[in-house]
């Protein structure tokens, strides 16, 4: 591994990232998120530098190392709404396994309109897992990691989108409810979003959002089997 591309690119992501954010916090709007931003740039520099992804992603592979604390971390935001749970277990489940179905599917008919091959359509499953639990449910599956990553991006920018703008259209009252759709729709993105609305609402978002990434995580060797 080259000790300069790892330095350049790792300083070059990380350094349009925070960029992007500080853009995104003056010109607040979906397209000025640093996921869109950031990975926008990269791909113009790699491009016009003739830069491959194989020579980006080995420059960059310690990022990604770095989602395996990251997902353990998620057993944080668990723990501390260990009362919620416990109160409405019965219908946190039924909506993660609803929600989790539901985005499989619509995936899995989405590909199919596209007319993708069965490397993009495996990819494009885990779109609605945050992206700690949806590079480990792609490799499961067959898919891959990278794209997904990739889907995810854009799935949480458009999720979290719509989402606020369903939260003025659809007569939902409670917490539970208004963090559910940002958790299950646009994972960490939406979480974020989910934030900025209340701290209650973005907790149940979060919350949401580890369920329905460790659910998935856990049922990926049944996902697999099935698609085989």
């Amino acid at each position: 591994m080259n000790v300069f591309s790892v330095i350049f690119w790792s300083a070059l992501t990380i350094g349009l990232y925070y960029a992007g954010k500080r853009f995104g916090r003056r010109f607040p709007a979906w397209w000025s998120s640093p996921l869109m931003t950031a990975p926008l740039l990269l791909i113009a520099i790699a491009v016009t530098f003739h830069v491959s992804y194989k020579e980006y992603i080995s420059g960059t592979r310690w990022m990604i190392t770095m989602l395996a604390p990251a997902t353990v971390a998620f057993a944080i935001p668990i723990y501390e709404q260990r009362a919620l749970i416990k109160k409405h277990w019965l219908l946190l489940l039924g909506g993660v396994v609803v929600g989790s179905v539901t985005a499989m599917v619509s995936s899995w008919f989405l590909a199919e309109l596209l007319g993708l091959n069965d490397q993009l359509r495996l990819s494009l499953l885990p779109r609605s897992l945050s992206t700690p639990f949806a590079l480990i449910v792609s490799g499961e599956i067959g898919g891959t990691p990278g794209l997904t990553a990739v889907f995810v991006i854009i799935t949480g920018l458009f999720g979290a989108t719509l989402g606020e703008i369903l939260l003025k259209s659809l007569p939902l009252q409670s917490a539970i409810a208004k963090g559910s759709l940002f958790g299950m729709g646009a994972h960490a993105v939406g979480t974020a979003k989910a934030h900025s609305i209340s701290s209650e609402i973005g907790a149940v978002s979060g919350l949401i959002m580890v369920l329905v990434g460790a659910v998935n995580v856990l049922a990926a060797p049944l996902i697999e089997a099935f698609l085989r």
